[in-house]
């Protein structure tokens, strides 16, 4: 597919196939185009820890499945935990300077790598920002001093794919001036 269908596409699937585990050929695929992602100064401030331990991924299911949020979760064939590693010096030191949290950012932008991919692939995903963070790291042993910014479900989607539901172009895009 081009482009332009793969961005018509793309959406936060919350429904999967729990028949269909996904192949690890497709999750390092996922993962390697995450890999590749553009980050500030280089800094590649991630790790990716796939979750295929059925009882495992359970439990961290749970903690985003908790206050009727992300029940969907626990149904993921797939659950990828984001961790935000440290950045290198200039990436930090830009960061300061700037007041902008570029790793933040750059957590973003490979995550939508890997859910981009994942969807050339014929895969459905659902980047999770809601969860029991402190929870998760408990379970799976990252240090207290790392932070887990994002969660990924993926596997193969059991609902038909949506229509899109945007705002005007109008009303998120000018020229020259706000």
């Amino acid at each position: 597919m081009n482009f332009e269908e793969l961005i018509l596409k793309r959406q936060s699937d919350r429904q999967y196939d729990t028949s269909r585990p996904v192949e690890d050929e497709k999750l390092n695929k996922c993962i390697e185009a995450a890999r590749l992602a553009p980050s500030a100064c280089n800094a590649q401030p991630w790790k990716f820890i796939a979750l295929r331990d059925p009882e495992i991924r359970a439990k961290v299911g749970q903690c985003a499945a908790s206050m009727g949020m992300n029940k969907f979760c626990l149904d993921a064939p797939m659950l990828v935990v984001l961790v935000l590693e440290k950045p290198n010096l200039t990436s930090k030191i830009g960061s300061v300077l700037k007041n902008k949290e570029y790793t933040l950012i750059d957590v973003g932008i490979t995550a939508a790598h890997f859910c981009l991919q994942a969807t050339e692939l014929g895969l459905g995903s659902c980047i999770v920002g809601w969860f029991d963070e402190k929870k998760i790291r408990k379970l799976l042993g990252i240090p207290s001093s790392k932070r887990i910014p994002l969660l990924i479900c993926a596997g193969y989607p059991a609902s038909p794919q949506r229509p899109k539901i945007r705002k005007d172009l109008e009303k998120i895009y000018s020229t020259d001036k706000y």
